[in-house]
């Protein structure tokens, strides 16, 4: 584990392991399978709340469906806030490609300008996962098989999974923090003699 600021404790496999998206192989997989909708942070509520109805044209009508009988969020079985489901499936938020893969309603709004949200953090920061502790972040790898391609593709272009995610994780705690973990790569990962004992 390396720290980073008072706030944030960074696992090992940030750095270690490999990892890029590969929707051709995956189709999006990660928007669809699962126990339960999207983690959301509490400032996030709001957000999604006011922006529904701007979002709402580019959902499916069985996600409209879903969010108008349960609400643009629920509390899951482990008390979390979560987006809601379709069918107990999707998020309700997914849409489908020609091809089965599946994208974001938010996100399509906002690259359309639309909203200036660009989508959950928890869905922007996949696969690492926040464990919120006392007074600092958690940020683990999340291991989940449907991945497998997005490490192989990773492992091919030899690009890690913090720097695969420096877009949110600059969105998430900003540029000068993002600085300090790439530094801290470059200190105690890049060369393996150096790697602190784990």
């Amino acid at each position: 584990m390396i720290q980073i600021d008072d706030f944030t404790v960074l696992s090992d496999e940030l750095f270690e392991q490999k990892f890029v998206c590969d929707l051709n192989a995956c189709k999006g997989a990660c928007c669809v399978q699962g126990d339960s909708g999207a983690p959301l942070e509490m400032e996030e509520l709001d957000i999604l709340e006011s922006i529904y109805e701007k979002v709402k044209p580019f959902m499916r009508e069985e996600g409209i469906e879903a969010v108008e009988e349960q609400g643009n969020y629920i509390l899951d079985v482990d008390g979390e806030y979560v987006t809601p489901l379709v069918n107990g499936a999707e998020c309700a938020y997914v849409t489908f490609d020609a091809d089965g893969t599946a994208k974001c309603a938010i996100e399509k709004a906002f690259r359309a300008g639309v909203v200036d949200f660009p989508k959950p953090i928890s869905c922007h920061l996949y696969p690492i996962r926040i464990a919120k502790l006392q007074k600092m972040d958690a940020l683990n790898y999340h291991r989940w098989p449907i991945c497998a391609p997005a490490c192989d593709c990773g492992s091919k272009l030899d690009v890690r999974v913090y720097k695969f995610l420096k877009e949110p994780l600059i969105r998430k705690y900003g540029a000068e923090w993002f600085a300090k973990v790439d530094h801290a790569f470059q200190l105690y990962y890049k060369n393996p003699e150096s790697a602190p004992e784990s």
